[in-house]
């Protein structure tokens, strides 16, 4: 837990944990908001028991809220949080004030097969030392690595897009943290695989049940998970608004042109469900 104020309970995506958590509220400022970060299920140490739903995540979460005295929170989740976040509001609507979906799965998600670079950077030990030698003497290649494996964006527009965030601290900074948190490897492992079996096996999300205001941000240009999850969830919720990010790939939010517009619009809807 950081900070003092509006609590907002944090989740990180797959693979991630909460080093992941972490880094994803640091936009949030310490004087204004007290952010709750924490790993899902099999990430990180947190114990996952057999067959870890969605739904007993969703339980979990609230019986942390209010282990901590926290009637009602909003929620920031991202990605792979997002499924968990749903049936949060759906499942204990006292606890979300607000809910902001980042890139956020809405429905049935089928992991792509590996390429043999991901199963290396990624699925191994040697790998993921790699990506945090070159995090300390190579960031650029990391930073231009990471938007081009998240996104459409290529050739000069993907240079450009690096070198603006390589210029600016704060989303070079963000880039580089969530790629040490990526890996599907050693204590993440289980989270990571849990995570696949449960969105694999979606129905429904219910999401017409989710009765809190939900601000939904999504790069169109996003590879990773497709804007078509967000176009759908604003369909079926009955209080949601969309944020598009022109050209923007999942890493938008913390590394794009306009990302600190929308992170300010994001505090300011979280503030304002509070």
């Amino acid at each position: 837990m950081h900070g003092s104020g509006t609590p907002v309970l944090v989740l990180h995506g797959s693979p991630g944990g909460v080093d992941a958590a972490r880094a994803m509220g640091r936009f949030l400022p310490a004087d204004r908001f007290r952010t709750i970060a924490l790993s899902r299920p099999g990430y990180l140490g947190t114990p996952l028991g057999p067959g870890t739903s969605i739904d007993h995540e969703a339980d979990l979460l609230a019986a942390v809220l209010g282990t901590l005295g926290v009637d009602r929170a909003g929620v920031f989740a991202w990605s792979g949080g997002g499924p968990s976040a749903y049936r949060l509001a759906v499942c204990h609507p006292q606890r979300v004030a607000a809910l902001i979906a980042l890139a956020a799965l809405s429905s049935r998600w089928v992991a792509p097969r590996p390429t043999a670079t991901d199963r290396f950077m990624f699925g191994s030990r040697p790998g993921q030392w790699l990506i945090e030698f070159l995090a300390r003497r190579a960031p650029g290649q990391v930073v231009g690595g990471a938007l081009e494996s998240e996104g459409s964006v290529r050739g000069d527009e993907l240079k450009a897009l690096t070198a603006g965030v390589l210029a600016n601290p704060d989303q070079r900074a963000a880039v580089l943290a969530f790629s040490k948190t990526v890996g599907r490897t050693a204590n993440r492992k289980a989270g990571w695989e849990n995570d696949v079996r449960n969105f694999g096996r979606i129905d429904s999300l219910e999401l017409d049940r989710v009765r809190c205001p939900v601000l939904l941000i999504h790069g169109d240009a996003d590879t990773d998970v497709a804007i078509d999850f967000s176009y759908s969830a604003q369909q079926a919720l009955p209080d949601s608004r969309l944020l598009v990010m022109d050209r923007g790939t999942h890493l938008a939010f913390y590394a794009h042109p306009d990302a600190a517009d929308v992170q300010q619009q994001a505090r300011a809807f979280l503030a304002a469900g509070s």
